[in-house]
C-alpha cells in the first residue's frame, strides 16, 4: 500500500490517497479543492473505490459531494456522524462562518471496529472518539501507517471543545488505541506533517 497527502481546504486539512499494486485506490477525508484531488488521482494514474471519513467536520468534507459524483463511488462513514454530514451545525461549518457545507447520507456506516476490505484495500478501524463522537482510525497493518484524522497530531492532539468533544475521551482513544501500535507506525495526521507513534510516546506533552 501507498499513500499520498495533501492538504486542502481554507484550514490545509490533510486528504490522504491511498493504493495497492492494482491502482485502486481510497480517497480519505476530500476537504476541499476538488480539482486537486482529481489531479493528483489522474496523474497517478488511479482507479478510486471509495471515500472514507475520519470524521464529519467541514474541514474534511468540502469536497465531498464533487468527488462522490465524479467518481460514482460510495463514501463510509461512523455510524455516530451519520447525521453530521446534512447538518451545517454539527459539521462546524455554521459556526465557522467557512460557506455551508451540506453533503447527501453516507452510503455506508461502521458499526464496528475489526478488519474491513473495500474493493481488495484492506484496513482495521479504531473507534477513537473524543475530537468528535464518531472519529475513527484507518490502520494499514502490512504497510505501516495509520491514519488518525483529527485524534493525533505531531506533538499535539485534537482540539475537544467542539459539539460532542471530550478531552478524557480522546486521552484515552490514544493511549489505548494507538500508542499500542508499533512505535515505527507512521501516523498521518489530519492537520500538519506526519510523525510516528515512538516520537509522540516520547514527546507529545499532552500524553504524560
Amino acid at each position: 500500500m501507498k499513500w499520498k497527502r495533501m492538504p486542502v481546504g481554507p484550514v490545509a486539512a490533510n486528504c490522504y490517497i491511498v493504493w495497492n499494486d492494482s491502482k485502486n485506490c481510497l480517497i480519505i477525508d476530500p476537504g476541499g479543492e476538488a480539482e486537486k484531488i482529481r489531479s493528483a488521482i489522474n496523474k497517478l494514474e488511479l482507479t478510486p473505490k471509495a471515500i472514507l471519513l475520519t470524521h464529519c467536520h467541514f474541514d474534511h468534507i468540502a469536497a465531498l459531494e464533487d468527488i462522490r459524483t465524479f467518481y460514482s463511488i460510495p463514501v463510509y462513514v461512523h455510524e455516530n456522524e451519520a447525521k453530521w454530514l446534512l447538518d451545517p451545525a454539527l459539521n462546524g461549518s455554521q459556526l465557522f462562518k467557512a460557506g455551508i457545507v451540506r453533503c447527501k447520507p453516507a452510503d455506508h456506516f461502521f458499526t464496528s471496529e475489526g478488519t474491513h476490505e473495500v474493493e481488495g484495500l484492506k484496513f482495521t478501524l479504531f473507534e477513537t472518539p473524543g475530537h468528535s463522537p464518531g472519529s475513527v482510525t484507518f490502520y494499514f497493518e502490512e504497510a505501516g501507517f495509520v491514519i488518525s484524522g483529527d485524534a493525533l497530531f505531531y506533538g499535539s492532539i485534537g482540539r475537544t471543545d467542539l459539539p460532542g468533544g471530550n478531552h478524557q475521551e480522546l486521552i484515552k482513544s490514544i493511549k489505548e488505541k494507538l500508542l499500542t501500535l508499533p512505535d515505527d507506525t507512521i501516523v498521518l495526521s489530519g492537520h500538519d506533517q506526519e510523525t510516528t507513534i515512538f516520537h509522540e510516546k516520547e514527546f507529545n506533552p499532552f500524553l504524560k
